[in-house]
């Protein structure tokens, strides 16, 4: 007889050992005990008689208990154990609640750091910490859908005006997805649904100074700064090197060989984490020596003001170009690679594939093979001092004839 609401609610354990149980149908039955009433179902699989624990009385009505007896049952027509499908299905509820987007980012930054520079991992990190933990980071991963990445992430940094961050920080959680679809944790990356649903950026190149008149000027600047001497010296060498400001502020002094002129990059440091070689002319030598008895004793060329345990902020070079007068409409630190590439190819005539060679930028042979980093080297060399002899002239306002290399 299959029981009722009033007659489920009344039962009363009467006092014997192993408690009474009551039926249902289709196997299954409530069972009455000193300590509660539970809903439970016998059933047969693979020719052993198994019990399926179905919930506990009053949390599970009789209606819901005769729900997953059901859905049980489909699972046994299927060739399905249903008690070892619940316990995968709670196990899996434990992996996700433990698995949440903060932890798997964590264990992503950690297995792929060796992919990054390390003022790069520093500032994924604060990304991370900053923009996204705080919104989504307690959530399972598994629970996470293209909404929360749009409405919880990337709308409040749009709000604020950070177009461009909210971008980044998209494929940063894209990467982050990737990386828990291969570990199981996710079936895809949701983020690929959000294109096209962010507000648009337009690419522009980084401002510079390309007249050679004002970069006189700026050059005058330059020499004139009267900021931090650690400060004054990345931002007298920054022309005169033209790499990437992240590669020039976290330059280390175990890359420098002063007496041969040379800066070996690692490739870790990198943007294409190819190693690079940087030939310095006797100006750029000049500053190095001179910051040398200050910064020397540490890891860092440029250590940060604070704390020599870091290199200088991002922001340092392009706050000195902002205090000596030049907007950031004008001129940034980025622009300096822009700078010497215009003048030293349109005014001083030098080859397009050595210029390349010095900005880190793929060139290949007539073969299509890449050049090795010291490629050309003797040519690069006279190319760079060339370039500083030139600086150092129209800093002075000498009116310099252009010349086609040899």
């Amino acid at each position: 007889m299959a029981l009722n609401d009033t007659r489920v609610r009344q039962l009363k354990h009467e006092g014997t050992a192993n408690g009474e149980k009551y039926a249902d149908g289709g196997g299954m039955y409530l069972h009455v005990t000193a300590t509660g009433k539970y809903w439970r179902m016998s059933y047969r699989f693979t020719g052993k008689q198994k019990t399926l624990a179905l919930g506990v009385y009053p949390d599970v009505s009789l209606a819901k208990a005769r729900q997953r007896r059901e859905k049980a049952r489909e699972q046994l027509a299927d060739g399905i154990d249903p008690g070892v499908a619940k316990r995968e299905e709670k196990r899996a509820k434990t992996d996700a609640a433990a698995n949440t987007f903060e932890v798997v980012s964590q264990d992503w930054l950690a297995r792929t750091a060796n992919k990054r520079a390390a003022v790069t991992q520093a500032k994924v990190t604060n990304w991370l910490e900053k923009d996204v933990f705080p919104f989504i980071g307690k959530l399972p991963i598994s629970s996470i859908r293209a909404k929360d990445v749009l409405d919880k992430v990337a709308r409040r940094m749009e709000a604020r005006g950070i177009h461009e961050s909210a971008h980044r920080i998209v494929q940063i959680c894209s990467q982050v997805f990737r990386y828990a679809v291969a570990v199981g944790h996710v079936e895809r990356d949701v983020t690929v649904d959000l294109r096209g649903a962010l507000v648009s950026v337009d690419k522009t190149n980084y401002p510079a100074i390309t007249d050679p008149k004002r970069v006189g000027q700026l050059m005058r600047s330059i020499h004139a700064y009267e900021g931090h001497p650690t400060v004054r010296a990345a931002l007298q060498l920054s022309p005169l090197v033209f790499v990437r400001p992240g590669e020039l502020r976290a330059a280390e002094w175990s890359e420098m060989d002063l007496d041969a002129g040379e800066w070996r990059i690692p490739g870790p440091r990198m943007k294409m984490k190819v190693e690079h070689l940087v030939p310095l002319s006797s100006q750029a030598v000049r500053i190095l020596r001179e910051v040398q008895p200050i910064s020397g004793h540490g890891r860092y060329v440029f250590p940060s003001i604070r704390t020599g345990e870091r290199c200088m902020s991002e922001n340092t070079v392009n706050a000195a170009l902002r205090g000596m007068g030049y907007a950031k409409e004008v001129m940034t630190a980025h622009g300096f690679r822009a700078m010497a590439r215009t003048i030293m190819d349109e005014v001083l005539g030098e080859r397009p594939d050595l210029i390349e060679h010095q900005l880190a930028h793929t060139v290949k042979d007539p073969n299509g093979r890449a050049y090795n980093r010291t490629a050309h080297l003797p040519a690069r060399r006279a190319m760079m001092q060339r370039w500083a002899d030139y600086l150092d002239e129209i800093a002075q306002g000498a009116k310099v004839v252009p010349f086609k290399a040899t």
